[in-house]
């Protein structure tokens, strides 16, 4: 199983970048899929998550009304669209991913509590 990345780039804050992640190996149907990031000299930190089997979506509280998760029909490919960029928001974004079937509310504590995770993409918000 592979997870990867893709969408990142340079942006101005106020901006939008939509990262995405490619699963080789794997499906999304029924499993959970999270987002997560780091900051040079800070520690991972959880972003964002999504239940298929249900479509909950849990977000931190950093991100809200920002950020979407979301998937494709397919159940290939995880999105997260981020509107409104803060030069903050500046960091290494990485996908992760739980085997299904996963059901109930993802979490976003830890990128431990996921069996897959992917090299990450670099995302840089100037001011």
């Amino acid at each position: 199983v592979q997870l990867a990345e893709s969408g990142g780039g340079k942006v101005q804050a106020g901006g939008s970048l939509r990262l995405s992640c490619a699963a080789s190996g794997f499906t999304f149907a029924k499993a959970a899929i999270g987002w997560f990031r780091q900051a040079p000299g800070k520690e991972r930190e959880g972003v964002s998550c999504i239940s298929d089997s249900d479509g909950n979506a849990v977000y931190a509280d950093s991100v809200k009304g920002r950020f979407t998760i979301s998937s494709d029909n397919a159940k290939t490919t995880v999105y997260l669209q981020m509107n409104s960029l803060k030069p903050e928001d500046t960091a290494v974004y990485y996908c992760a991913a739980i085997d299904p079937p996963f059901y109930g509310i993802c979490r976003i504590h830890s990128e431990q509590w996921y069996d897959y995770l992917g090299q990450g993409t670099q995302v840089t918000v100037s001011a």
